[in-house]
């Protein structure tokens, strides 16, 4: 029997499109978090 996480919140991310699970070293700013790696935050587009 295998073990799963229960639903976690999502967010999209607006660099890649895709998807991306809450995390525990989120669990203090998840508020504030927009992206979902360092890769994407400073790829980030303009318009923002």
């Amino acid at each position: 029997m295998s073990h799963h996480k229960q639903h976690l919140p999502e967010k999209i991310c607006p660099t890649c499109g895709l998807p991306f699970s809450w995390r525990k070293k989120w669990r203090n700013n998840w508020e504030n978090v927009k992206y979902c790696s360092e890769k994407c935050r400073r790829n980030k587009t303009t318009s923002d």
